[in-house]
């Protein structure tokens, strides 16, 4: 998946034109987002559904292109981090956090 998003990125020349410039990734990453929730708020079908997040995930990989760091690394990284954390329920559904700061 990441060698057809970074050829995407090859293909547009997105390095010399903008496209990797981190707020205005972040941006498209808001709008994807807002798709995402009309998607789940309005009913919209699976399909909808899976385009948008699949629009999302290119755009999360992207990002890891644009600020040139291995995508892998930090999601494993991240992974073993969450592994490691407990659960509680909080306000009926479950959360995995550090619970900083709560009792």
């Amino acid at each position: 998946m990441l060698a057809a998003v970074q050829a995407f990125h090859d293909k547009h020349d997105f390095r010399n034109t903008g496209g990797e410039e981190l707020s205005y990734r972040v941006a498209l990453m808001t709008e994807e987002l807002g798709e995402i929730a009309s998607c789940v708020t309005k009913g919209k079908s699976k399909d909808s559904l899976s385009e948008e997040v699949a629009d999302l995930l290119i755009l999360l990989m992207g990002t890891g292109i644009a600020a040139e760091f291995d995508l892998n690394t930090a999601f494993w990284r991240k992974m073993e981090k969450l592994m490691q954390r407990e659960s509680r329920m909080v306000n009926g559904r479950i959360r995995v956090s550090e619970f900083r700061d709560m009792d």
